[in-house]
């Protein structure tokens, strides 16, 4: 099976004086030891940069754009981009239309399209909530994940 890092877990693997750097390790962790491959989209890693290279004093990471390269070369390796598909667009205007996405809700359902145009169902994000309204995504909470019932 694969899942996706969302943007806000990649930007917690980086940031490690989040409150929730330690979770996103822990959770990916876990994820691993239940065979689970992570792998990428493109539109995480766009989300990724748009934060990274955002000043502290706008809820970014202030990182120099050399900085910010070289944090995303680091998170490559692990978690492997998948290339968006040629059927991408159609995908991700049917999800904007059909559940009513407006505003930024369509930058997540373009993670959606493309995690759908891959059939891969696993998502794991700190945004729970806002991928809910779409079917047949399962949405993973780093904190549920990192911290498995017995």
């Amino acid at each position: 099976m694969i899942a996706v890092p969302d943007a806000n877990v990649l930007l917690r693997i980086v940031e490690i004086n989040s409150k929730h750097h330690g979770v996103a390790l822990a959770a990916v962790a876990e994820l691993i030891s239940q065979g689970f491959a992570l792998h990428t989209v493109p539109q995480c890693f766009y989300e990724f940069w748009v934060v990274a290279t955002r000043p502290k004093a706008n809820n970014g990471l202030g990182l120099s754009t050399a900085d910010a390269a070289r944090e995303m070369a680091t998170l490559l390796d692990p978690f492997p981009v998948i290339d968006d598909t040629p059927d991408l667009f159609a995908e991700w205007r049917a999800l904007v239309v059909a559940h009513d996405c407006k505003g930024k809700v369509a930058h997540d359902a373009r993670i959606v399209a493309a995690m759908n145009t891959h059939r891969i169902q696993h998502l794991l994000t700190f945004n729970v909530a806002d991928f809910a309204r779409f079917p047949g995504i399962v949405v993973l909470d780093p904190h549920a994940v990192a911290a498995p019932a017995p």
